[in-house]
């Protein structure tokens, strides 16, 4: 096996998955961010959510909320439903693993929130019930997916989805931590220390 060769052709699909993220996402980014400044500035949070490698990201991206970014500025309200494993644990054995964000969202989510659902597939059945829980208490959804967008972006109760255009989970997980941390990016902007 040619290292150097396989090390070449993984980056350059890389550099022309995130061109492409930077071509035709611009604008729902833009919206994105709208949404996320805005709840900010009402005083309400952002919640994050999704399974295995989507997991780790809604964890790292809610962080850069509550932490930092790269500015000097006040802690943000980002709370990832990842965490808890106690909960995660108990909701799985008594409700379902399907159960184990809704139920978070439910109690958590007040009007005026925003909800970060992420999925590769766009198909993640935990996901989607968040998403409906949103919907019921009264949660914007912003959706991270990729492929065809999967269920998650064509359900009703969702404001904006970023649709990485890529087919490899892992090129689509590239994606969307570029467009997590572009979106950070902007909220440091409009929260200056």
């Amino acid at each position: 096996m040619d290292h150097k060769a396989l090390i070449r052709s993984e980056l350059t699909e890389v550099a022309a998955n995130l061109r492409r993220v930077a071509e035709e996402l611009i604008e729902e980014t833009a919206a994105a961010a709208e949404l996320i400044i805005t709840a900010l500035r009402s005083g309400c949070k952002i919640l994050f959510c999704g399974n295995g490698g989507s997991a780790a990201d809604a964890q790292h991206l809610a962080t850069e909320l509550t932490g930092r970014f790269e500015t000097e500025r006040r802690p943000l309200p980002g709370l990832a439903l990842t965490t808890d494993s106690s909960l995660l644990t108990a909701v799985g054995n008594d409700y379902g693993f399907d159960e184990v964000f809704a139920r978070q969202v439910t109690a958590l989510g007040k009007p005026g929130d925003l909800l970060v659902a992420i999925s590769t597939s766009g198909n993640s059945p935990n996901v989607l019930r968040a998403v409906e829980a949103a919907a019921e208490v009264g949660v914007k959804v912003i959706v991270l997916a990729g492929r065809d967008g999967g269920k998650l972006a064509k359900h009703s109760a969702v404001s904006m989805s970023l649709i990485v255009p890529a087919q490899r989970t892992c090129r689509i997980q590239e994606g969307h931590i570029a467009l997590g941390h572009t979106l950070c990016r902007l909220v440091d902007e409009a929260f200056p220390n």
